[in-house]
């Protein structure tokens, strides 16, 4: 159990299932430490140390985990760069056009299909609580919010600017 809780304090304190399986964890395991305590799980196959302080942006570290071609966008991207006074009621990740649409229960997303060209541009890696989550500059949402302003509103892009 102890080397379980050091190889996921080694891979940041947050991991995905199959993540957990390929550094040799048994999902017993990963069961009997969330049932001890020790693991919380975020979402459905993401568990997350139970010590470690409870995360900033739990929705983003979730979705970036679970939804690894997601890029966090519009709403989100506003929220997290502190541009607009809007709490999203779900995560925006913006895919590129002809992928599928990821099925999660929880947090709820919006996803949107963009082109190649814009779904590559104005790409930021950051690490949110011990992850990296990628998320669009906010110069890119804010280009990106114009537009996609009938899907988030059109006073959301002129708070932000």
């Amino acid at each position: 159990m102890t080397q379980a809780l050091d190889f996921i304090q080694q891979a940041g304190g947050t991991v995905r299932a199959s993540q957990a399986l390929a550094l040799g964890i048994h999902p017993r395991t990963l069961y009997h430490l969330r049932d001890e305590g020790k693991l919380i799980e975020l979402s459905r196959g993401v568990y997350r140390l139970a010590d470690l302080p409870w995360p900033d942006h739990p929705d983003l570290v979730t979705v970036a985990i679970r939804v690894p071609k997601g890029i966090i966008g519009l709403v989100s991207a506003l929220a997290f760069h502190n541009l607009t006074t809007r709490i999203p009621h779900w995560v925006d990740i913006m895919l590129p056009k002809g992928s599928k649409t990821p099925r999660l229960t929880y947090p709820p997303i919006r996803a949107f299909h963009v082109s190649p060209p814009a779904y590559e541009a104005g790409i930021e890696t950051q690490v949110v609580d011990g992850v990296s989550v990628r998320i669009y500059s906010a110069e890119k949402t804010i280009a990106d919010g114009f537009k996609f302003r009938n899907r988030i509103g059109l006073d959301t892009v002129i708070e932000a600017v």
